[in-house]
């Protein structure tokens, strides 16, 4: 039997998302898988369709009361996976313990009485643990055997390792004598930017191969999943976050790496530039390919072309007069229709001109 703790004092990481979905993806491989939610929060018990609002039982009894992990233990909607869940009341865990001798060893006490008397132990027991260093954090450190370290490949991730590093190397000197980080996975991964490869590299650097090869990819159905009460294997069997979690499961439980067959390779979705991680995944390019393949070729239909029309338009000033398409009349002017003068209107117009001179004469003389 393993137990593992998943710890990291950055929030945001993708902490109780892995959890979940490793947990799963274990019961999925055939092994029965403990899930134990130390976060006040209780994120991980909400993920699997827990309702926290109520006053029922939970971790909190078992710290406070010292109530039963099999008094408390619930199953889920998948076989092989179970949880001790969280409450809302665990805020005030770490005033209420904080004169209480031996606060640090509840849960390691509790979890061993279980393991030593129940006939079906389970393969592995995974803690969920708040992101603070705090005394319910310290208590899973105490109960677990290894510690998963959740990260994202960014600047911040890093900061705080050398703190949890720290704390861990305390806790097994004093309290843990055989607490190790096992293994350190990284969530949120965008393999297009040079920021994260960078990070990667520099944790490579230091921790060396307990950096496991299966990453998790950013997934707009990792955050959708658990306002549905679901793991990510129950909301979407075909998602990139799926495929990576099942991997991570494998790897942790050292089995080799299934090939994928052709229809898995056919789901399998390409990754995209994150910035996407609040929009919904891109169809498959294998899917949109076969949908236009499958589409029938529409021919146009004929269309016959409209009569010639010769409309006559009277122009509002001569410059909007429209000349034709001949090249003749591209170069036509604009002539306003002037009428002739009547040859009457000529001959009055010569009488009085000529009587107007011999008036002229006559004044002169």
């Amino acid at each position: 039997m393993r137990t593992i703790a998943l710890i990291n004092q950055k929030g945001g990481v993708g902490k109780t998302t892995t959890t979940v979905n490793l947990g799963s993806g274990l019961a999925r491989l055939g092994l029965k898988v403990l899930l134990v939610d130390i976060d006040p929060q209780a994120n991980l018990s909400l993920h699997l369709n827990r309702d926290t609002s109520k006053d029922t039982r939970s971790i909190y009894d078992l710290l406070l009361d010292n109530a039963k992990v099999e008094d408390l233990i619930v199953p889920t909607s998948e076989d092989g996976l179970y949880m001790l869940p969280s409450h809302i009341d665990l805020c005030s865990a770490e005033l209420e313990l904080a004169s209480s001798v031996g606060r640090e060893v509840i849960l390691r006490d509790a979890l061993d009485r279980y393991l030593s008397g129940v006939a079906d132990p389970p393969d592995y027991v995974l803690i969920d643990c708040p992101p603070s260093l705090g005394l319910l954090s310290l208590n899973a450190l105490v109960a677990a055997k290894e510690v998963m370290v959740p990260i994202q490949a960014e600047f911040f991730a890093l900061q705080g390792m050398g703190k949890l590093v720290e704390v861990v190397n305390l806790v097994k000197n004093r309290l843990n004598p055989g607490l190790e980080i096992s293994s350190i996975v990284v969530c949120l991964y965008r393999s297009q930017t040079t920021l994260a490869k960078e990070v990667i590299d520099e944790v490579k650097s230091y921790f060396g191969d307990i950096v496991l090869n299966a990453k998790i990819r950013q997934n707009i159905r990792l955050a959708e999943a658990p306002g549905h009460g679901k793991s990510i294997f129950e909301y979407d069997m075909s998602s990139n976050g799926a495929i990576d979690y099942m991997k991570l499961a494998r790897e942790v439980a050292g089995e080799p790496e299934e090939l994928p067959s052709e229809g898995e390779q056919a789901l399998e979705q390409p990754e995209q530039e994150a910035g996407s991680g609040l929009g919904p995944d891109p169809e498959p390019q294998a899917d949109i390919e076969a949908e236009a393949e499958a589409k029938p070729e529409i021919e146009p239909e004929h269309v016959p072309s409209p009569p010639d029309m010769n409309i006559e338009k009277t122009p509002k000033n001569p410059t909007d007069q429209e000349l034709t398409s001949d090249s003749d009349a591209a170069h036509q002017t604009y002539e306003p229709d002037f009428q002739s003068p009547d040859p009457e209107d000529k001959e009055d117009e010569t009488r009085d001109t000529q009587s107007e001179d011999r008036g002229s004469q006559a004044v002169g003389s």
